[in-house]
């Protein structure tokens, strides 16, 4: 089964950008869909951006126009691109894995069963 690592979590002020990364441990691309959910506390996990085969993507209403999920292949690697960022997107980022999820629920933590640790975003106004 695959294994998730993710990085590039940190401290920025409102309306910063920050990049995350998460390393498979193996061949995703083709076989899995992937994405980014976020916890802050207190609060229940929410999905933020999933990707599927040739590119497909799907965000979240709160990080449209903010946040960009993309997939190197090559590297094995997922990126989430949030820039503008606001003090409500505080939380603990994590990306996950899903081999054959129901495309319409992407966003839904159930349909995923890899899941990285975590890092943590923390954005200050």
């Amino acid at each position: 089964q695959v294994q998730l690592m993710e990085s590039g979590g940190g401290s920025v002020q409102a309306g910063g950008s920050l990049r995350l990364s998460c390393a498979a441990s193996r061949d995703t691309y083709n076989r899995y869909f992937m994405a980014w959910f976020r916890q802050a506390p207190g609060k229940e996990r929410e999905g933020v951006a999933a990707i599927r085969d040739a590119g497909v993507t799907t965000y979240a209403d709160s990080v449209k126009g903010r946040f960009t999920i993309s997939l190197d292949s090559a590297k094995n690697t997922l990126y989430l691109q949030m820039s503008s960022l606001k003090p409500e997107d505080t939380a603990m980022y994590y990306c996950a894995a899903a081999f054959s999820p129901i495309w319409r629920r992407s966003l839904e933590t159930s349909q995923y069963n890899v899941w990285g640790q975590g890092t943590q975003v923390t954005v200050s106004s």
